[in-house]
């Protein structure tokens, strides 16, 4: 076989990618991809009015928000193993830190959310940003977990084929309990159905994966 007919040797780090800059950099971006989610949101809740419409909108959202978070670190640290899975829940982490930012330097001077978001921690500021710290962190290591036990399997580990039942999920979710359960509203119940469908999906991924 000649030079030119060789297979090229794969690249360094080309599966489970954990050095620090590269969770870095993939953490800064998920934080702003997740900041930019934000900000539209809070542009359709007040800009379309109150309404099935904005719900579905909001809800719309919501779900893209938390593919991105869960999906995308896995996809740039090429989860493969423990290893892997790790550095996406790390880039996860990361992603929630550079929102804190974002929120604390741009969206709280601008007042962007209302007074009874505070008044649920008891007028605080700060109550919501440790359960984001943490369920950041827990959805991108379940969406590593998926991601490799998906490539151990020889399946496809795009982000739309990886998402696609989490999100159908999420839609039966949100639209069954927002519907008939007005007070939870559709984007919070999405988001609850979101996270629900994926832990089973994870739980499974961990069962084949043993």
């Amino acid at each position: 076989m000649t030079a030119g007919t060789a297979p090229s040797a794969p690249p360094p780090n080309a599966i489970d990618r954990s050095d620090f800059r590269h969770i870095l950099i993939g953490g800064t971006r998920l934080g702003i991809t997740i900041g930019a989610a934000v900000i539209i949101y809070l542009l359709v809740s007040r800009r379309v009015p109150n309404g099935i419409v904005q719900a579905l909108l909001e809800m719309v959202v919501v779900i893209a928000a938390a593919v991105a978070a869960t999906f995308l670190p896995a996809q740039w640290t090429t989860a493969r193993g423990t290893e892997g899975i790790a550095a996406a829940a790390a880039v996860g982490l990361w992603g929630t830190i550079v929102f804190m930012a974002i929120d604390v330097i741009v969206l709280r001077p601008l007042k962007a959310y209302p007074w009874t978001w505070d008044a649920i921690g008891g007028g605080s500021t700060w109550w919501y940003l440790p359960i984001w710290w943490m369920l950041g962190t827990f959805a991108a290591w379940l969406g590593g977990l998926v991601t490799a036990v998906r490539a151990r399997r020889g399946g496809n580990t795009s982000v739309l084929s990886l998402a696609f039942p989490v999100v159908m999920g999420a839609i039966g979710g949100g639209l069954g309990l927002g519907l008939t359960q007005p007070w939870i509203g559709i984007p919070v119940a999405a988001g609850a159905a979101f996270t629900a469908t994926l832990i089973v999906f994870a739980v499974i991924a961990a069962l084949r994966k043993g």
